[in-house]
């Protein structure tokens, strides 16, 4: 089962860390909060317009995100609707079918919030850490 949320759009800002722990400390003095770890796998699936991603939790639940944002360097205007699922196995199975899979990033995410802002820092399998909002 799937329930649709409203199409969003916010700044999306992504840069590689060189200093992982100087940068968390930093973001948990400025937010002042306990952070959220999340383990989450998003299987890319190929597209005509925009990026489709599948993203799993550890817990079996999910979310298919449909984002469109442009291919630059530096702060960018995305564009985004997402879909809670509760059977990411039957979903990516369909998928996969259907369109083929372009790709498939598994990342731990440390989540701060501060005000309206989502800030976080993945370490992304094979590539390293990055800061984003």
């Amino acid at each position: 089962m799937m329930m649709c949320q409203n199409t969003a759009r916010n700044i999306e800002i992504k840069a590689k860390i060189h200093d992982v722990n100087a940068v968390i400390k930093k973001v948990a003095e400025v937010c002042k909060m306990e952070m959220e770890v999340i383990e989450q796998c998003d299987t890319f699936f190929k597209t005509e317009n925009g990026r489709l991603k599948l993203r799993e939790f550890k817990d079996g639940s999910g979310e298919l995100i449909y984002y469109d944002r442009p291919d630059v360097d530096g702060p960018k205007l995305s564009s985004y609707s997402k879909s809670s699922v509760t059977n990411t196995t039957s979903l990516k199975s369909v998928l996969q079918m259907a369109l083929g899979v372009k790709g498939l990033v598994k990342k731990k995410r440390l989540l701060w919030l501060f005000n309206q802002t989502r800030i976080h820092v993945d370490e992304v399998e094979g590539l390293g850490f990055f800061f984003g909002t």
